[in-house]
């Protein structure tokens, strides 16, 4: 029993890293309608940024967080005012296709400028076994986890006291209408997409520190779907409770089944969880079902 409630407890500590990732999605749906597929090129991009100025450059953690800032933002910034604001009034699916050839773009040019070869990633969380009671879990997902829910708690307070977290939650529920009170629409999508990038630099970072950086660091990054399909892709706190949830069925599929199938079921679980998600409940547990007059 107490191996299962330690496969849980780490299931929920890295658990609150894939809802961050999938908070990223949120706040560019919420704002603008898009699901942005790129997402998971974005958190390897912000670990990359990262391991370059603290390993490659050889900055103190103060300046290399300062300078991978400064650079995903303007990632985020650019990628909003040269792909995404040209696409205005294009069909849905072809912005949609568009961050699809983004991620391929990112890869083909993370490829060109680090290379295919795995980057260790200084230790910057405690690691090690902490134990309560029969029950032990990893230091370092623990600091994860409590990292990203201080940018959570970041986030919520922007979004919810902040001049400009009320003009984008007017973006999110009406363009039309936000225009009118004098908001800048475009401004607030470039705003979002910067959030976005900021959000995958933090999941980057911490999930580099858990496992190393790599290409396959994109792959880790996908895990964002699952969870804000099923907390619901315009839900903050579905993030939260979807990627708790992935987290948990990742870490009790690896421990049970792998055993039996020869491994390989926690790249496995969360997508099915997405597909079960689509067939019965596709707005997810905390999204709005929309319902529109014919």
């Amino acid at each position: 029993m107490s191996e299962f409630i330690s496969l849980v407890v780490n299931g929920i500590l890295i658990g609150g890293v894939y809802a961050l990732v999938g908070l990223a999605i949120v706040v560019i749906y919420k704002s603008s309608s898009v699901f942005n597929f790129a997402v998971g090129d974005f958190v390897m991009w912000g670990g990359f940024v990262m391991w370059t100025f603290l390993v490659a450059f050889d900055l103190p953690i103060w300046a290399s967080i300062l300078f991978a800032v400064v650079v995903m933002a303007i990632i985020g910034l650019l990628t909003n005012r040269l792909l995404i604001s040209p696409m205005a009034g294009q069909p849905l699916l072809a912005v949609v296709l568009l961050t699809l050839g983004l991620s391929y773009l990112l890869k083909g040019v993370h490829s060109a400028a680090w290379g295919p070869t795995w980057k260790a990633f200084p230790p910057l969380l405690p690691s090690g076994k902490l134990t309560l009671g029969s029950i032990s879990f990893s230091a370092d997902y623990m600091w994860c986890f409590i990292i990203a829910m201080v940018a959570f708690g970041i986030f919520s307070y922007l979004f919810q006291r902040t001049r400009m977290g009320l003009a984008m939650r007017a973006t999110a529920e009406d363009h039309q209408l936000a225009r009118s009170t004098g908001i800048s629409v475009k401004t607030i999508f470039s705003a979002t997409w910067i959030l976005a990038a900021l959000l995958c630099l933090v999941a980057g970072v911490l999930l580099g520190s858990v496992n190393n950086l790599g290409p396959q660091l994109a792959d880790i990054g996908l895990k964002g779907f699952p969870v804000v399909l099923f907390g619901g892709l315009e839900s903050v706190v579905g993030c939260i409770v979807g990627g708790i949830v992935v987290g948990v069925l990742e870490n009790l599929g690896a421990a049970y089944l792998n055993p039996l199938v020869g491994g390989g079921i926690e790249e496995v679980v969360p997508f099915v969880v997405m597909l079960l998600v689509l067939m019965f409940k596709p707005y997810g547990l905390f999204g709005l079902k929309r319902i529109e007059r014919l």
